[in-house]
């Protein structure tokens, strides 16, 4: 049996194709696994933010393509990637096991976020830890900056930055985790709704694959992840506005947090959900809360008084 793997090209996106292949030839050793390298939208344009070039599925569009057109078996995905509605025909086969989902740090001078001055600048990729460092940080100056993580950690000499906020899930999987100055608890900053999950996608008619690949799916995860998804799909996903989320399961039932937070860092508006295991439906009541505490004028500020409130009800 051949099974073509589709994926970014980046260095982190084919440690990930390559784990996921790992664990499938642990279970199925007569396999054989063929790379398929794909560049995305995401990957073309590097000298924007993400947030400015608009549209879904940035980093997905093109593998989903590749996928349809049978050019690959599978796809392997950041979660953090996937928009809350696949393309007719695919869907998510597994979610393996998540690796660190917080944000970590990394200084020039080993300094923490605490001890830098009023007008130093941090790096970061991302509008949401941008809102979250100007909410708790204001005084800071948060510049834009792209590329894979051995390039941004370079353009904190290269652009003079005291640090970069980036996933430490990443930093992990690349063998940075050595030049973590600190680990950014997850109450400070919630982080990315699927943030350190892999997810794999395939074609809802392929019996075969999904036999193979469904064997990786870590339950524990997948709930967790699903409640994150429910949450986004109901605020309106987008990445206009930061909008993050993170679940917990543990021996003592399931925690939750959300968050909605203006781009310029205020205000910010924060749910949580501590109790017995539950459904996925929980992400949905969270943004309810939210939405009734004013989080719906924060989004249509952004993205215009057109805003309307997501689909509830469980993501398959």
């Amino acid at each position: 049996m051949k099974l073509r793997i589709g994926a970014r090209g980046s260095p982190l996106a084919l440690w990930q194709a390559r784990h996921a292949a790992s664990l499938i030839l642990e279970l199925h050793p007569q396999v054989n696994i063929e790379l398929v390298t794909i560049k995305t939208t995401g990957d073309k344009i590097l000298d924007a933010p993400l947030s400015t070039i608009g549209g879904k599925g940035l980093f997905t569009k093109e593998i989903e393509e590749a996928l349809l057109e049978d050019r690959v078996d599978l796809a392997v995905h950041s979660m953090k990637d996937v928009p809350t509605e696949l393309p007719d025909g695919l869907k998510l086969a597994a979610i393996l096991k998540r690796e660190d989902p917080r944000d970590v740090f990394i200084s020039r001078d080993a300094r923490g976020l605490e001890e830098l001055k009023l007008g130093e600048r941090i790096g970061t990729s991302s509008l949401r830890r941008r809102a979250f460092l100007l909410n708790r940080f204001p005084g800071l100056e948060i510049v834009s900056i792209r590329g894979n993580v051995d390039t941004r950690i370079k353009k904190i000499e290269k652009e003079n930055l005291a640090g970069i906020v980036l996933a430490s899930a990443g930093i992990k999987r690349m063998g940075f985790v050595d030049r973590a100055t600190s680990f950014l608890d997850t109450e400070v900053m919630v982080p990315a709704i699927g943030q350190g999950a892999l997810g794999i996608e395939i074609r809802v008619d392929d019996p075969t694959v999904e036999a193979v690949v469904s064997q990786l799916n870590h339950e524990n995860t997948a709930a967790c992840v699903l409640i994150e998804r429910t949450f986004l799909a109901r605020m309106g996903g987008g990445c206009q506005v930061p909008l993050a989320a993170h679940a917990v399961l543990g021996p003592d039932g399931i925690s939750v947090i959300a968050a909605v937070v203006h781009p310029d860092g205020r205000p910010v508006m924060k749910e949580s959900y501590s109790g017995p295991d539950g459904d996925s439906d929980i992400g949905a009541r969270l943004a309810d809360a939210l939405i009734q505490k004013g989080a719906d004028k924060i989004m249509r500020s952004v993205t215009g008084n057109d805003w309307e409130p997501g689909p509830t009800g469980d993501l398959t």
